[in-house]
C-alpha cells in the first residue's frame, strides 16, 4: 500500500514538473537562445547584479550537466579565462569548457579538479542537488551536505577575494555553513534570482571577498 501511495505520488509530482516545464517562458527562451537549461538564467541574473564572472577569470562548476552554467561561464570569462566543469552525468562538449564525468563526493575528486585548473581559481560555482526523495528534511540535508563539501573545496582552491556560489535550500541546517562562510568571506548573502521559482525552497549562498 505504501509502495503504491508513493507511486502515486510521483506520477503527480511528474506531472505537475511537466506542466511547469511547458508553461515557463525561461524554458521556452533557453531553447530560443540554444542554452542547455533553464537554470542558466539564474547565474546569468546573480552575475549581472553582483558581477562574478569577470574576463579571464579561472571558474570551476560543480555539478554542470547539461552544462546551462558552464555555457553562461565560458561566455563572461571570454577566451582569456578558464571553466572546469565536472558532473557525475555526461555532458555534451561546450567550446571554452573543460569538463570531466566525475562524482564529486569520491574521494579523487578534489585533487583531480586541482590538477584540471593548474592553479588557483576565481570562482567556485556549485548548483549540485541530490536526487530528491520526496521526503523534505532528508532533501534538505542531502543538499545541504554538498554545500559543505563544495565550500570546503572553494575554501582549498580559491585566490585570495575569490567568490563561492552555492545551491541550498530554505530550512534550519544551513546556518553553521553560513557561519563558516562569514569567517573566510567578507561578504555573504542569500539570494534568489528571478529566473528561481517563487514556489522552490531553492536559494543561493554568495559568498564574495575570500580572505585567503
Amino acid at each position: 500500500m505504501a509502495r503504491l501511495k508513493d507511486e502515486k505520488r510521483r506520477k503527480l509530482s511528474s506531472r505537475a514538473w511537466l506542466e511547469r516545464q511547458i508553461s515557463d517562458p525561461y524554458v521556452a527562451r533557453a531553447k530560443r537562445e540554444g542554452l542547455r537549461s533553464r537554470a542558466a538564467y539564474k547565474l546569468a541574473e546573480i552575475d549581472d547584479k553582483y558581477r562574478l564572472l569577470k574576463p579571464g577569470a579561472r571558474v570551476v562548476d560543480l555539478g554542470a550537466a547539461p552544462g546551462g552554467w558552464s555555457q553562461v561561464a565560458a561566455l563572461r570569462v571570454g577566451p582569456g579565462g578558464r571553466v572546469i566543469a565536472i558532473d557525475i552525468l555526461d555532458m555534451k562538449p561546450i567550446a571554452g569548457v573543460a569538463f570531466e564525468k566525475l562524482d564529486f563526493l569520491d574521494a579523487t575528486a578534489p585533487d583531480r579538479l586541482k590538477a584540471m585548473l593548474g592553479g588557483s581559481a576565481d570562482v567556485v560555482l556549485s548548483d549540485m542537488a541530490a536526487n530528491a526523495t520526496g521526503h523534505r528534511k532528508t532533501d534538505h540535508l542531502r543538499i545541504m551536505a554538498l554545500a559543505e563539501a563544495a565550500a570546503e573545496f572553494a575554501r582549498e582552491v580559491l585566490a585570495k577575494r575569490g567568490v563561492f556560489l552555492c545551491k541550498v535550500l530554505q530550512g534550519g541546517t544551513e546556518a553553521a555553513l553560513l557561519a563558516e562562510l562569514k569567517r573566510d568571506f567578507q561578504s555573504v548573502k542569500h539570494v534568489k534570482p528571478p529566473a528561481s521559482r517563487s514556489d522552490s525552497a531553492e536559494l543561493y549562498l554568495l559568498a564574495r571577498g575570500f580572505r585567503g
